[in-house]
C-alpha cells in the first residue's frame, strides 16, 4: 500500500490554522474571566435594573450611633500622582497607566502598611507647570486628595536645605483642631512634605503663609501680604455654619465638598487596584439574620431634620417593618453601649437607614461610612445626591432612596432582596477590594503651600456664601423632585 505523499506546504498551513484557533480560544477565555473580575452588568446588577424597568421606576442619572454632631475623621485615595510625563516629540502630555505593575506592586504610603512614597513632581517642559491636578479648576469631578498626598515639589531638596518652614496660623486657636503647636504633627505623620509649622499666635497674622479659620471667621484687621493665603474650614453642612458677610477674604476652602480646594471628607474609600472593584465573597450575608419578618433598622435622635427623613421612614413603615431606635422611635439602645447596638445590626437586620439630617451636595457622614458600611448590613441612604454617593462609595454598596419613585417602590425592592439571597449578596462584593484610608489633612495643607502653581497666583472667593450655600447646593425634599423642578424651569 502506497503512503500519501508528504507535503511541507500542507503541514505548514495546518500548523498556522491550529495556532490561530488556539490563540482565539485563549483570548476568549481570558476575556470571560476578566469580565467576571471587573465591574460590569452582572446577573445581580441586571436583576436590579429589571426590577426598576418592570415596575416603571425611573433610574436616576447617575461615631455616634444616633444623630448628634458628626465626628470629624481625617481619613481618604490612591493617587494619580506624578505618573505623568511629557511626550516631547508630539508636544502632548502622556499619562502613565495607574494599572502598571510597577505602580500596583506596592501600595502608597497612606494605605495601611503602605510603602510607596512620591517622587518629585513632573513638570511640563513647555509650560513649566506641574502636571498633577491639584486644584478644583483642574479636575472638577475629582477630590484630588491622592494627587495632593503624592505631591512633592521638584525642588524640594533645595527647599529642605534652606531650612525655612511654612507657617500655618490657626486663628481660632489650637483647641478646635486638637493639635499641638510646632512641627511635630508633620513629622509624626511622616508627611512627604513636612517643612511646615503650626502656631496659634495671632501676632503671626502679618507674616504667616496661611491663616486658617475653623467654623468661624473673625476679621484680623491686618492687611494680607502678597503671597499670604486665607482658608475657611467647615465641617458641618450649610444649614449649620456661619454666614460669612465679608467678600474677597478667602483664597482657599476646606470642607467635605469635592469642589473645595482641600477636601476634608468624613471618610475616603480607595481601591487597592482600580480594575478590581467587585470580588466573590466566601459568605452569605443574608444567612442567620434572626428577624422572622424582613425589617429595616434606624438609629436616630433628631426628629426634626429639615429633609423630612422621619416622615419618609414612617411612610416606608407602611409597607415594611422599620425598627426606629432612639428618641424618635419605640426601640432603645444606649449610646454608652454603641458596640452592642451595632452587634444588633449585624445579628438581626438586613437593612439599615443611613439618613443624613440634611440633603446637601457631597454631604455624606459617618452615618453611612461607619454606621453603615462597616457593618454586615445593607445601607439605604438619603442625604447627598445620587451621583455624589456614586463618586464617594465602593461600587454597589448601598441603595439610594431616589432610585425609587416612592417609599412603596423602595419597600417592594427590599422585599425582593429579602427573597433573593444572590441579589442581596451582590451588594457586598466590594468588601476586600480596598480600604478607608487616612487623608492626612495637615500633610496635604503643607504640600499645597509648597505648590508654586497654586500660591503664586492665588484665586479669591468673591462671595464664599454664594459658593457654599447658593442655589442648588441643598434641598429640603428629594433630589429627584429637585431635578424635576429644575427641568421644568429650564423648559419654561
Amino acid at each position: 500500500m502506497r503512503l500519501p505523499k508528504f507535503s511541507l506546504k500542507r503541514c505548514f498551513i495546518f500548523i498556522v490554522v491550529f495556532c490561530a484557533l488556539l490563540i482565539f480560544v485563549i483570548n476568549l477565555r481570558e476575556k470571560e474571566l476578566w469580565n467576571n473580575k471587573i465591574p460590569g452588568t452582572t446577573a445581580h446588577q441586571q436583576g436590579h435594573r429589571n426590577y426598576l424597568q418592570d415596575n416603571n421606576v425611573e433610574k436616576p442619572e447617575s461615631f455616634d450611633i444616633y444623630d448628634s454632631q458628626p465626628i470629624s475623621s481625617q481619613t481618604t485615595s490612591r493617587p494619580n500622582p506624578e505618573e505623568v510625563e511629557e511626550n516631547e516629540s508630539e508636544g502632548k502630555e502622556k499619562i502613565e497607566s495607574d494599572y502598571d505593575d510597577d505602580v500596583l506592586s506596592t501600595r502608597p504610603w497612606y494605605f495601611t502598611n503602605g510603602e510607596r512614597y512620591p517622587k518629585p513632581a513632573r513638570i511640563n517642559k513647555k509650560t513649566k507647570k506641574r502636571l498633577a491636578k491639584m486644584i478644583p479648576s483642574e479636575d472638577p469631578r475629582s477630590d484630588r486628595i491622592t494627587n495632593q498626598l503624592m505631591f512633592v515639589p521638584n525642588n524640594y531638596d533645595e527647599i529642605r536645605s534652606e531650612g525655612k518652614l511654612k507657617t500655618i496660623l490657626l486663628y481660632n486657636g489650637l483647641g478646635p483642631w486638637n493639635v499641638k503647636q510646632g512641627r511635630s504633627l508633620f513629622l509624626n505623620a511622616k508627611c512627604p512634605v513636612d517643612t511646615c509649622q503650626i502656631t496659634p499666635n495671632r501676632d503671626r497674622a502679618k507674616d504667616a503663609d496661611l491663616v486658617l479659620y475653623k467654623d468661624h471667621y473673625i476679621p484680623s484687621g491686618i492687611s494680607k501680604h502678597s503671597r499670604q493665603l486665607y482658608m475657611l474650614y467647615f465641617l458641618e453642612c450649610p444649614y449649620h455654619t456661619q454666614h460669612i458677610k465679608f467678600p474677597d477674604v478667602f483664597n482657599w476652602t476646606s470642607t467635605y465638598r469635592r469642589d473645595s480646594d482641600i477636601v476634608a471628607p468624613y471618610e475616603k474609600w480607595e481601591y487597592f487596584d482600580p480594575r478590581v472593584r467587585q470580588i466573590e465573597q466566601d459568605r452569605n450575608y443574608a444567612l442567620n439574620k434572626t428577624k422572622k419578618v424582613v425589617t429595616v433598622a434606624w438609629f436616630v435622635s433628631n426628629c426634626s431634620a429639615r429633609n423630612n427623613r422621619l416622615q419618609f421612614a414612617h411612610d416606608l413603615g407602611k409597607y415594611i417593618q422599620v425598627d426606629i431606635y432612639g428618641a424618635c422611635g419605640n426601640f432603645k439602645c444606649s449610646r454608652t453601649t454603641a458596640d452592642k447596638c451595632f452587634d444588633i445590626l449585624d445579628r438581626d437586620y438586613k437593612f439599615y437607614l443611613a439618613f443624613e439630617n440634611s440633603n446637601c451636595r457631597d454631604y455624606i457622614t459617618e452615618k453611612f461610612f461607619v454606621n453603615g458600611l462597616s457593618r454586615n448590613t445593607l445601607p439605604i441612604v438619603m442625604g447627598a445626591r445620587p451621583e455624589d454617593y456614586e463618586l464617594s462609595s465602593p461600587q454597589r454598596s448601598y441603595i439610594h432612596v431616589d432610585e425609587f419613585g416612592s417609599a412603596k417602590e423602595l419597600a417592594d425592592y427590599l422585599h425582593l432582596l429579602d427573597r433573593n439571597d444572590e441579589l442581596y449578596n451582590s451588594y457586598f462584593k466590594w468588601k476586600g477590594t480596598g480600604e478607608f484610608i487616612n487623608t492626612y489633612f495637615w500633610c496635604r495643607v503643607c504640600s499645597m503651600l509648597h505648590d508654586e502653581d497654586s500660591i503664586s497666583q492665588p484665586k479669591w472667593y468673591e462671595d464664599v456664601n454664594d459658593w457654599w450655600r447658593g442655589q442648588g447646593v441643598c434641598t429640603n425634599g428629594s433630589w429627584r423632585k429637585f431635578q424635576a423642578r429644575k427641568d421644568v424651569m429650564l423648559d419654561e
